[in-house]
């Protein structure tokens, strides 16, 4: 189905739709959501794929789309559910984050999904430590204990010069260094 080009221009309209209303998704998330579609008029009305295109409408399926990226996004926000605690601008932790790339990179041969885990994990234990700050049951974090700001200064005593990580061509030049570029084809 999704190699037709009946499904190709129905993904193209939709997507076209949802940037009237504003609404960014991904191709792949509309070309899933159209294939859901078709293939359960086609189910339920006990006819073939191809004649089920008749009950598409790209604006109908915008409009759902859309609707339900806004009631996700409300739930969402009303729970704090992906408010992870971001880092000020110039954050320690972020720069030791940021720094570790090229020597990931240098590491893992060039391994760009295992520098992009390693950047992940250390992202999210960050931002974990961070927002469990007040909690005295979450075991010994050394010398700063539960004290985010005298963490990022032991950080600041022990790399004095994190903010040059925030420069990208320092960083890049860093990257370049390792013996590898990020390029694209």
């Amino acid at each position: 189905m999704r190699n037709t080009k009946g499904f190709k221009d129905a993904v193209a309209q939709t997507l076209a739709a949802l940037a009237r209303r504003e609404v960014t998704l991904s191709p792949s998330t509309v070309a899933d959501t159209i294939e859901q579609q078709i293939t359960t008029v086609s189910e339920r009305h006990g006819i073939q794929v191809r004649s089920a295109w008749r009950y598409f409408d790209a604006a109908t399926t915008a409009d759902h789309l859309a609707q339900s990226l806004s009631s996700y996004q409300e739930s969402s926000t009303e729970k704090g559910a992906g408010q992870a605690p971001m880092p000020p601008v110039g954050n320690p932790e972020l720069a030791l984050i940021l720094a570790g790339v090229p020597d990931s990179l240098a590491q893992s041969g060039g391994d760009l999904y295992a520098v992009i885990v390693n950047v992940a994990v250390n992202a999210w234990m960050a931002g974990h430590i961070h927002g469990e700050d007040g909690c005295s049951g979450c075991g010994d974090r050394g010398p700063a204990g539960h004290d985010w700001n005298a963490r990022m200064d032991a950080i600041t005593d022990m790399q004095p010069n994190m903010t040059k990580w925030f420069d990208r061509d320092v960083w890049t030049a860093a990257v370049n260094e390792s013996g590898f570029t990020v390029t694209r084809r």
